[in-house]
C-alpha cells in the first residue's frame, strides 16, 4: 500500500510495531551467506514445519504481521514469528538463532535441535544449556551479555539479526525511514549536507574522506543533473561489512542514499554490488521493489514533491573497480579502469555527471545522524574520526566474525576482549589491517587506537575494515606473497609502474620463499615500493605496496633468515625446509618409502628408515603417510 504522506507513514510504522509486539516468541534464525553456508535454511525449515504441524499449540507467522491474532476460541496460546535475519556476526558460533523477547543466542545449531528449541522454548519458555555460549565454565543466556557483543557498540549493525531483512514493515517496526522523514520535512537540503558535515563523518571504504565535504562540492556544481552512488563492491580478502549491511539491513543504506539524493538534488543513484554476492543483490531488489511499492522511492516521495529512482548493477569481482572512476566506467559499460584527476568524480563522475560516491557503511550511517544530530555523532569514537567501525575479523582467532567497535577502540581489545584472543592460546604475532591495500601491525601495535590517523602514522588504514589476525606459526614473507599475488592479479594494467612494478615485486617473493633470495632483492623490493607508491595513476596501485613494506620493516629478520639462512623458522615455505625422520619414533614400516614420489627414502624394514635430502622435493607425502608421527618439517 502506497504511503503518501508522514501522516500514513506514522501509522504504518504504529501498526508494524503493534504487530512485533504480537508475537509473544520472535525466532530468528540467521540467514547470512556464512549460516546458510552451515546449514540455517534447513533449521528454518524445519522449526516452520514444526510450527505449523502444531496449529493448536502455535500461531504461526512468518510473512510479517499475518496471523498474529489469537484465534477467536484462544485455541492459539502461543504467537510465534518464525524469521529469516541477517547476519548476526558471531561467525565462528554459526548457524545462530536468536528468540526474543528472552534475548536467547543458541549457537551451533543443528537441524536435529529443532525439536529440542521448539518444544522446550518456544512451548515451554526453558533454556537448553547445551546450545548457549560458554567460556571458562560461564554459559552466557542474553546475547549481549556474551563478551563478544558486550564489548561492542553496534549502530550500523543494530537490526542485523534483530530484523527480518525482507520485509519492510519490519523496518518500519524499528522507526525506519524516520530520518527520511525529518529530512524531507524538517530540513533543506542545505541543512542536511551542513548536519552530515558538522559530524565529520568519515567514508568508512579506505580513505576517510570528510562525508559532508564531498557532499558540499556536489551540491555546489552548476550541472544539475547529479547522481549518488553506493559502491557495495567490497573486494579486499576477508571482508563482509558491506555485505552483511545489504542482506541483513538493506533498507538503512537505501535511507541513507535517498537522504544524500535529497541534499545534492540528484534523481537518480546506483547501487554497484559484485556478482559474487547473490544474496544481497537478492535481498536489495527485495527492498527497492518494496520501498516503491511503499512510496519511499519513485515518484514524489512521501508526498513530499522530491522523486529519488534507485538502481543495482553487478560488478564482475574486478578490485580495482572499488576505486570511483574505475567504478562508474563500469556502471557505464565500459572497462573498470581509473582514469587521471581531475576532474574527479564529483565534478564529473557517473555519465560525466556530478557524483556523490560513498561506499554501503557511510551510508548506513546517514539515517541515525539526521535523527541524532551531529553533536550526538561526534560524541562516540575519537574527535579526528568519529562514530563506529565495523571490521570482519578472521585468521588465526578464537572468534571470528563481523564487528562494530568506536572508532579508537585498540588492537589489544579487539583480539582478546572481543575475539577471545589467538586460537590454541598461540602467541599473537601481527594483524593485516585493511586488506592487500592496507599494512601490518604487531605485537607493540596492540594499544594502537585504531582510526585513520593513528593507523596512517604507523604506515597502515583502516580500508574497508579487514582485520587478518596472525599467530607465531605464520610466515610473514608468505603473508607479503600472498597479498602481492592478489594485488598483482586485480592490476587493470592501465599504468606502468602498478602493471610492471607489481609483477616484478611478486616475482622477487617468490625466489625468496623458493630458497633463491639474496640480501640485494630485500633493498629492491623497497626500491619498487616506494616508486610504485609513489607513482601510481590510482589507490589500488598507490597502496599495493603497503604490505611488502610494512612486513620489510616490522619482519626484516625473516626476510634475511629466507635469504641468508636459507630458512623459513615457520615451516610455511616448503623449499626452505628440511624434512627429516625421527629415527626414535620411527618404526621401519616404510609406508613413508611407498608413497614418496621421488625414491628419496631409503631403509631397512623394522630399522628406521632416512630421506635423501638431494632428491628430496618437500611435497610432504611422506608426513601425511606416516602413522607414527616420526616425520617433521623444520
Amino acid at each position: 500500500m502506497r504511503i503518501n504522506s508522514r501522516e500514513e507513514l506514522d501509522i504504518a510504522r504504529n501498526q508494524a510495531k503493534e504487530a512485533m509486539k504480537a508475537e509473544q516468541y520472535r525466532v530468528l534464525i540467521c540467514a547470512g551467506t556464512g549460516c546458510l553456508a552451515g546449514g540455517s535454511e534447513k533449521i528454518y525449515n524445519k522449526l516452520l514445519s514444526l510450527a505449523k504441524e502444531n496449529g493448536q499449540a502455535v500461531n504461526v507467522s512468518v510473512e510479517f504481521g499475518e496471523g498474529i491474532a489469537h484465534d477467536s476460541d484462544g485455541s492459539c496460546p502461543v504467537n510465534a514469528g518464525i524469521k529469516k535475519s541477517g547476519c548476526h556476526g558471531f561467525c565462528e558460533m554459526g548457524p545462530l538463532v536468536r528468540i526474543e523477547p528472552l534475548g536467547i543466542l543458541y549457537i551451533k545449531v543443528k537441524e536435529e535441535d529443532c525439536d529440542e528449541i521448539f518444544e522446550k522454548t518456544i512451548l515451554g519458555g526453558e533454556v537448553i544449556e547445551r546450545l548457549l555460549y560458554s567460556m571458562n565454565g560461564v554459559s552466557y543466556k542474553a546475547q549481549e551479555d556474551i563478551p563478544f557483543y558486550a564489548k561492542q557498540t553496534r549502530l550500523v549493525l543494530k537490526n542485523c539479526g534483530h530484523i527480518d531483512s525482507e520485509h519492510i514493515s519490519e523496518y518500519f517496526a524499528v522507526d525506519g525511514y524516520s530520518a527520511l522523514e525529518k529530512a524531507l520535512f524538517e530540513m533543506t537540503p542545505e541543512e542536511v549536507i551542513n548536519c552530515i558535515y558538522d559530524s565529520e563523518l568519515r567514508g568508512r571504504g579506505g580513505g576517510g574522506f570528510q562525508t559532508g565535504y564531498k557532499w558540499k562540492q556536489v551540491a555546489r556544481q552548476a550541472e544539475k543533473q547529479r547522481y549518488v552512488v553506493c559502491n557495495g563492491d567490497e573486494g579486499d580478502p576477508g571482508a563482509f561489512m558491506d555485505r552483511s549491511v545489504m542482506e541483513g539491513d538493506p533498507h538503512k543504506m537505501i535511507e541513507g542514499m535517498i537522504i544524500a539524493g535529497y541534499a545534492v538534488g540528484a534523481q537518480e543513484g546506483y547501487i554497484y554490488v559484485r556478482a559474487e554476492y547473490p544474496l544481497a543483490i537478492k535481498r536489495l531488489k527485495i527492498a527497492i521493489a518494496q520501498a516503491e511499492e511503499a512510496g519511499i522511492l519513485g515518484e514524489n516521495i512521501l508526498g513530499s514533491g522530491y522523486s529519488f529512482k534507485l538502481h543495482i548493477n553487478r560488478g564482475a569481482g574486478a578490485f580495482v573497480c572499488g576505486e570511483g572512476s574505475a567504478l562508474t566506467a563500469s556502471i557505464e559499460g565500459e572497462r573498470g579502469m581509473p582514469r587521471t584527476k581531475p576532474p574527479r568524480t564529483v565534478e564529473q563522475g557517473l555519465f560525466g555527471k556530478p557524483t556523490v560516491l560513498n561506499n554501503v557503511e557511510t551510508y548506513a550511517n546517514v539515517p541515525m545522524i539526521i535523527t541524532n544530530g551531529a553533536e550526538w555523532y561526534k560524541g562516540i569514537g575519537t574527535e579526528k574520526s568519529p562514530g563506529t567501525k565495523a571490521f570482519a575479523v578472521t585468521g588465526s582467532i578464537k572468534n571470528t566474525g563481523l564487528i562494530e567497535v568506536p572508532m579508537g577502540t585498540t588492537l589489544r581489545e579487539i583480539v582478546y576482549d572481543i575475539g577471545g584472543g589467538i586460537k590454541n592460546d598461540k602467541e599473537f604475532k601481527a594483524v593485516q589491517i585493511g586488506g592487500p591495500s592496507g599494512g601490518c601491525l604487531i605485537g607493540t601495535d596492540l594499544d594502537l587506537p585504531l582510526d585513520f590517523d593513528s593507523l596512517k602514522k604507523r604506515g597502515a588504514m583502516i580500508g574497508s575494515g579487514g582485520l587478518v589476525i596472525m599467530d607465531e606459526d605464520t610466515c610473514m614473507v608468505e603473508v607479503a606473497r600472498f597479498f602481492m599475488n592478489f594485488t598483482q592479479n586485480e592490476s587493470c594494467g592501465k599504468c606502468i609502474p602498478c602493471r610492471e612494478g607489481t609483477k616484478r615485486m611478486l616475482e622477487i617473493l617468490e625466489e625468496i620463499v623458493a630458497g633463491n633470495g639474496t640480501l640485494e632483492m630485500l633493498d629492491m623490493l623497497e626500491e619498487l615500493g616506494k616508486a610504485i607508491t609513489d607513482t601510481s595513476l590510482c589507490g589500488l596501485g598507490k597502496s599495493a605496496a603497503l604490505p611488502v613494506l610494512s612486513t620489510l620493516r616490522t619482519f626484516r629478520d625473516e626476510y634475511v633468515e629466507h635469504v641468508v639462512d636459507k630458512k623459513c623458522r615457520t615451516g610455511v615455505c616448503k623449499s626452505l625446509c628440511q624434512i627429516t625422520i625421527d629415527p626414535e619414533k620411527c618404526k621401519g614400516c616404510s609406508k613413508c618409502a611407498r608413497n614418496c614420489p621421488v625414491s628419496a627414502i631409503e631403509g631397512q624394514i623394522k630399522t628406521p628408515f632416512t630421506i635423501d635430502q638431494s632428491k628430496c622435493i618437500k611435497c610432504g607425502a611422506c608426513l601425511e603417510n606416516c602413522p607414527f608421527g616420526a616425520i617433521s618439517r623444520g
